[in-house]
């Protein structure tokens, strides 16, 4: 055994490690588009499930709300966890627990056990998902950061679109004569592989200091979540009642009491559950601003496309799928070229040019679906749709980069937790206001001839509220920093400086941590 100095480590060394942090990488976002397909997957499959389970109406509204709302409950939860536990531990329990949720959701003998099983599902999802991005934050210099969110940009676009069409292909295949059970059942072989690859390729990391989980915390921020969302999810079938009004206000108060106790709580011990701090970030409370909006105007679109296709246009599931492929693709492409050329050369204007582009998309969508009413086809559509994806990439991939670029490395998965939940937020708001922007515009008592062109009708409505909420977008991201830091040359240095500071070495930094002259312990090679 000999002594060497980082700088004189072999080539072949450091290019284990380099490849090492990329298997990682691949691991993490594995998962992460695992997430991104079951929140979409389940909606196509829900006649299925609906005539073969014999389901009713509130338990397939509980099949697909119940996982958003215990997604969005943990999530706050399961990054401070990470923090506390380790990245790496958190995101093995968190896919081990989702991959055996799927399995029961599979396996399912009654409705009831698929909700229950789907609300387990999601709060496993909220220990595993947070961790995705902390573990980003940790394992990659700030210089490379931009590159890896751009191809996580990629992830998030191909999920968006991928879910619906793998879930229409699984449910018309009826594999073994599973009927709706292989869109959960397939999860099993992507999620066994994870833990396992996940387990050697991933290195651990953990907040600096020693953090307590604020159990008031978790009670407090699960409890104003489920008191805003619940009411949002419900409130369509339950004809808007005035208790859900009601419970909506008491979430914002719930929130406000959160918020007193947080700050005394971080006065106490430093370990309060929401990191307030974060919000002293410019770049970071902006991003949230965002990114909370940008939830808003998903929720609102990709409901009501669904329903115009398949509802308004009779087009069977796996029609509806495949005519989202040109949006899919439109996005990852952009979200790789926004990260690696376009945001270092021009900073926030690739972000608001992208809120531009996809409001033109949409205006586009608005003219076809007017003048082509309820003959339109696929092939006219992929061109609002190539439109609006370009725009959704350039957004997607440099916002998450924005938001996170200052977050010190102790509450980056408080802060991954933050992100994730605002974003789950923003789109129940916008789901709840579909049923005021598009159902509240088709008349239930119409003939069922007139139904498509109700439908059309409505969708053309949702869709200028969508444009709405793009503009508000572009004028949010004035408050975004002019490039994130690590895009400015040199700009990344001190982010590695304090990489020491993280608690467990992460010896996935392959080629730039051997260059690096910082004060480290000599490295040990054989």
């Amino acid at each position: 055994m000999t002594y060497s100095s980082p700088a004189t480590t072999p080539p072949e060394t450091a290019v284990a490690a380099d490849r090492r942090r990329w298997f990682a990488l691949a691991i993490v976002m594995t998962a992460a588009f695992m997430d991104l397909v079951d929140v979409t997957i389940v909606n196509i499959a829900i006649p299925s499930i609906q005539e073969d389970a014999g389901a009713s109406y509130s338990q397939i509204q509980w099949i697909t709300a119940g996982y958003a709302l215990a997604f969005a409950a943990g999530l706050i939860t399961g990054g401070r966890l990470g923090d506390i536990h380790g990245r790496k531990r958190m995101f093995l329990i968190g896919i081990a627990g989702f991959t055996l949720a799927s399995a029961l959701c599979g396996f399912a003998a009654n409705p009831e056990m698929l909700v229950a099983s789907r609300i387990l599902q999601g709060g496993m999802a909220a220990m595993m998902v947070p961790q995705v991005l902390s573990i980003v934050h940790a394992t990659f210099p700030a210089h490379e950061r931009g590159k890896v969110f751009g191809l996580f940009g990629m992830i998030v676009g191909l999920g968006a679109v991928s879910g619906p069409l793998l879930g229409a292909l699984l449910t018309q295949w009826n594999l073994f004569g599973l009927e709706w059970r292989p869109i959960f059942l397939i999860n099993l072989p992507v999620g066994i592989a994870g833990l396992i690859l996940g387990a050697k390729f991933i290195s651990e990391s953990k907040a600096p200091r020693a953090l307590k989980l604020d159990l008031v915390g978790v009670v407090l921020v699960t409890l104003g979540l489920l008191m805003v969302l619940y009411p949002l999810t419900r409130g369509r079938e339950l004809d808007w009642p005035l208790w859900g009004y009601a419970m909506m206000a008491g979430g914002l108060a719930v929130f406000g009491a959160l918020i007193a106790y947080e700050k005394a709580k971080a006065a106490k011990d430093g370990s309060p559950l929401v990191e307030l701090s974060l919000f002293k970030v410019k770049s970071f409370a902006a991003g949230i601003a965002v990114q909370t909006v940008f939830g808003v105007a998903m929720g609102i679109f990709f409901l009501v496309w669904t329903v115009y296709m398949q509802t308004g246009l009779g087009w069977s599931a796996l029609r509806a799928g495949v005519t989202g492929v040109p949006f899919s693709i439109a996005v990852s492409v952009a979200a790789g070229m926004s990260v690696q050329k376009l945001v270092p050369r021009f900073g926030r204007k690739v972000l608001q040019g992208g809120a531009l582009i996809m409001a033109t998309g949409v205006l586009l969508y608005i003219w076809e679906a007017d003048r082509y009413g309820a003959g339109i086809t696929s092939w006219q559509m992929a061109l609002p749709l190539v439109v609006m994806g370009a725009g959704m990439g350039l957004i997607v991939a440099p916002l998450t980069d924005a938001i996170l670029s200052d977050v010190p490395r102790e509450h980056s998965g408080s802060a991954s937790g933050l992100l994730n939940t605002v974003q789950q937020m923003g789109t129940a708001l916008g789901l709840g206001l579909v049923s005021v922007v598009f159902f509240g515009m088709i008349d239930e008592k119409a003939a069922r001839s007139e139904v498509p062109a109700e439908i059309v009708g409505a969708f053309q409505n949702s869709l200028w509220w969508v444009v709405g909420v793009l503009v508000a977008i572009f004028l949010l991201m004035f408050a975004l920093p002019g490039k994130p830091r690590q895009h400015v040359e040199g700009g990344g240095d001190d982010d590695d400086e304090n990489a020491t500071e993280t608690e467990t070495a992460i010896p996935a930094r392959g080629a730039d941590e051997a260059a690096e002259p910082a004060e480290r312990e000599p490295a040990l090679t054989s």
